[in-house]
């Protein structure tokens, strides 16, 4: 397979839908060092999605190859196609290409890429190979902010399906939750919103001890789906700088 041939046919299709505008807006919005064709995210996954429809028995060392080969390339639509591929092929990863993963999100330096490679690859990869917890414990650590924002929301998905580990969710949640950094702060109240859409009560019952604790960004986002009254006693408590004891 002529992984340069792909990754050229992959070009041209974001590049023709791609206008100079659109590039010099998203790299404004995303404040990002890398360059931009200007193509949109559905361009991007419908490239994806066509090259995936054209390869389906890629093999697995070759789906990893032409992943390297977007992703060394510094174009923000490149490597979001890569992510997008990831997705794709997801069935054809090992344990051992969570390496891989921690790589790019070590790189991505956006939440524009981290999000989806946390959520949709890290993240199911994790739940096929438990043994990987051990990798996300040591994300949850890390002193890179945008690998910690990745060990929650690998989390994520299991979670707002109404299963997933909410006690890890919790322990990482809990030794964030006094940080300063926005996008942890976000994280945090995301997670908790979107559990809350099937275990509302598991959600107050985490929120209520640590409402003096959390941030604004944090609180707002936890309790958009909680009963409204219970919603307005949790903000009660968090502008007051005290707990909620008996949610």
């Amino acid at each position: 397979m002529d992984i340069d041939t792909l990754i050229d046919g992959l070009v041209d299709d974001l590049t023709a839908a791609a206008t100079p505008d659109r590039a010099a807006g998203a790299k404004q919005y995303l404040k990002s060092d890398l360059e931009f064709i200007g193509a949109t995210v559905p361009t991007i996954r419908t490239a994806a999605k066509r090259l995936t429809r054209g390869h389906p028995d890629l093999e697995r060392d070759s789906v990893i190859r032409l992943v390297e080969g977007l992703w060394q390339r510094p174009v923000f639509e490149l490597r979001a196609t890569a992510v997008e591929l990831l997705d794709l092929y997801r069935a054809k990863l090992k344990a051992i290409d969570i390496a891989l993963i921690e790589r790019m999100l070590r790189q991505s330096r956006t939440w524009a890429l981290v999000d989806n490679l946390a959520t949709s690859v890290g993240g199911p990869l994790v739940e096929e190979f438990p043994e990987l917890g051990d990798v996300l414990d040591a994300w949850a650590g890390d002193e890179d902010f945008w690998i910690r924002r990745a060990a929650m929301l690998a989390l994520l998905k299991p979670l707002r399906a109404g299963g997933g580990d909410f006690a890890r969710f919790s322990r990482y949640a809990d030794e964030m939750l006094d940080e300063k950094e926005f996008f942890i702060r976000k994280a945090i109240g995301w997670v908790l919103r979107d559990t809350s859409r099937k275990r509302p009560g598991l959600v107050a019952e985490w929120v209520g001890p640590r409402t003096d604790r959390m941030s604004g960004v944090t609180i707002r986002e936890a309790v958009k789906n909680l009963p409204p009254e219970q919603a307005a006693e949790f903000m009660a408590a968090y502008r007051e700088h005290r707990p909620v004891t008996s949610p």
